[in-house]
């Protein structure tokens, strides 16, 4: 055989193996990304992925607008940020909490419901299946929980308890429905944990630990959601 021959013999194997290496690559590639479609259905079908980045920037604002209205309520406009070992007594100014808080709850919720709704609607879902009963189920037990707890403390008068207590059970509830829904929310969760810690170690800062697990950090969440899943 002729150099010249062997080297047309070497082109056509070199092309033939290219050929080859070429069409295994795309058929890889081809199999990964039927892998991703298929995890991502799976996932969607899994988790309650329904839920608004947006609204959790909402309920964000809400809680800081509601703790600035409590810290007016119980030490006026005009007062320097320092720690407080007195608390609140007056049951008038109790009441008044209570309004906030609850007027807070409610606009939260109604908040994340419409939106959820609106979003699942906008991606053709059910927002009410198997999923979002799970995520229900296990948000639940630690809310009531929590809820039961705080009305325990008010009606003992141990009012310097409740904003640690409430974010305790919030990221415990934060922390189960992690399983549901975005994995963001099981460090939402930890992070109020461990605020609700700091404020029961230091229950004068308790308003200002409650507005930054319930607002800020609230905030921020939302934003990441919205960041990472709906844009």
């Amino acid at each position: 055989m002729t150099p010249k021959k062997d080297k047309k013999n070497l082109l056509i194997s070199n092309f033939v193996c290219y050929f080859e290496y070429q069409s295994t690559f795309m058929s890889q590639h081809d199999l990964i990304k039927e892998i991703g479609q298929i995890r991502s259905l799976m996932e969607r079908s899994s988790k309650f992925m329904s839920i608004s980045g947006l609204s959790g920037i909402l309920i964000g604002s809400y809680a800081l607008i509601g703790a600035f209205f409590g810290y007016v309520t119980v030490y006026g406009a005009r007062t320097d940020f320092r720690y407080r070992d007195n608390y609140i007594t007056d049951s008038g100014i109790i009441g008044k909490l209570i309004l906030i808080a609850a007027v807070v709850l409610l606009a939260s919720v109604l908040t994340a419901f419409l939106m959820a709704r609106h979003k699942a609607r906008k991606n053709k879902q059910t927002i009410w299946n198997a999923t979002s009963k799970g995520l229900l189920i296990a948000t639940a037990i630690p809310l009531l929980t929590g809820g039961v707890f705080s009305m325990l403390l008010i009606y003992k008068g141990a009012y310097g308890l409740i904003a640690s207590s409430l974010l305790i059970f919030y990221g415990l509830a934060l922390s189960a429905a992690s399983s549901f829904t975005f994995k963001e929310a099981r460090w939402l969760g930890v992070m109020d944990i461990l605020l609700g810690l700091l404020a029961l170690a230091f229950p004068g800062y308790g308003l200002w630990f409650w507005a930054t697990g319930f607002g800020l950090l609230h905030i921020v969440y939302g934003i990441i959601v919205h960041q990472r899943y709906e844009k």
